[in-house]
């Protein structure tokens, strides 16, 4: 088994393979959380720490520390022995005085060795709650006169960051033209999958982006999002069943989504229920402090 420090030119589809290798409805972790993930947010890359275990070309693992203290990590569970190794690499070179890992409930061999490397799970607080929905019967998109659905065309990058600054301005969204162009020039990004309402005025006031891993049939929804000055006039529901719509015709059987599951912010997933969406697996968050 080698491990080597991530290379932005080769190592993220690698990363996404082993996601795709290992996807089943009980897994956290689906190819467009990656792809969106790691390229929307401009010039994050360069505080991140990101490691890859490979075994004749072939990635086995990755971990990937957004910040000094929240850890993320992808292991075979037929590699169980490795993520020891995974998670020594990560108190190794983490340097907050805490170090946080959320993983989902259904992934014991990952639960077991955080709790046996001194990690203790985390009540209360944030959490996210994985959704899956089935494509056979979808309801029709529905909106206000005078509003409507399409998806972006690649020249759009500069617009339809813009939507999406506005829709998350709440969390001070850093989405650039230029990101967002990273976004589209990322695999498996398909334009015809990212959907937008368009104003009367022809502003895009809402947004929906969806991800397909066509080797097992599954979607992504993310990020999905409405302008503030435009909400609670069905424009999310809408454009959401646009690009579930557009999932299944592009092969898909079933789709998934991850919103928030705790009660301080409860409105997306009640959105994606209203659209027929089912609550599976949450998140847990495991800490584990640094010693003098």
């Amino acid at each position: 088994m080698h491990r080597h420090d991530y290379q932005p030119a080769a190592d993220l589809r690698g990363m996404q393979d082993l996601l795709q290798r290992l996807w089943s409805p009980l897994a956290r972790w689906h190819v467009g959380d990656l792809a969106w993930g790691r390229t929307a947010i401009p010039d994050a890359a360069s505080g991140w720490m990101t490691a890859l275990w490979t075994e004749a070309s072939r990635v086995m693992a990755w971990a990937w520390l957004e910040t000094p203290d929240e850890l993320s990590l992808v292991v075979d569970p037929e590699q169980v022995d490795l993520v020891d190794e995974v998670l020594a690499w990560a108190v190794e070179v983490a340097t907050g005085q805490e170090l946080c890992c959320s993983v989902l409930e259904t992934e014991g061999h990952l639960i077991e060795a955080l709790t046996g490397a001194g990690f203790e799970r985390v009540d209360g607080g944030p959490f996210f709650t994985h959704h899956t929905m089935s494509l056979t019967e979808l309801d029709d998109p529905v909106l206000e006169e005078g509003f409507t659905l399409r998806h972006v065309e690649p020249r759009e990058a500069d617009e339809r960051a813009a939507c999406h600054r506005t829709a998350w301005s709440d969390f001070g969204s850093r989405v650039s033209a230029r990101s967002y162009g990273q976004v589209m020039n990322t695999w498996p990004y398909r334009p015809g999958l990212d959907w937008v309402v368009q104003a009367p005025d022809g502003e895009m006031v809402a947004n929906a982006l969806g991800w397909i891993d066509d080797v097992n049939g599954v979607g992504l929804l993310e990020p999905v999002g409405c302008s503030p000055a435009f909400r609670r006039r069905g424009l999310a529901k809408a454009v959401n069943r646009a690009v579930l719509r557009s999932l299944r015709d592009a092969g898909a059987t079933t789709a998934v989504v991850g919103p928030r599951g705790d009660g301080d912010y409860p409105v997306p997933a009640m959105l994606y229920r209203s659209i027929g969406f089912e609550p599976a697996a949450r998140t847990q968050t495991f800490r584990r402090t640094r010693t003098p």
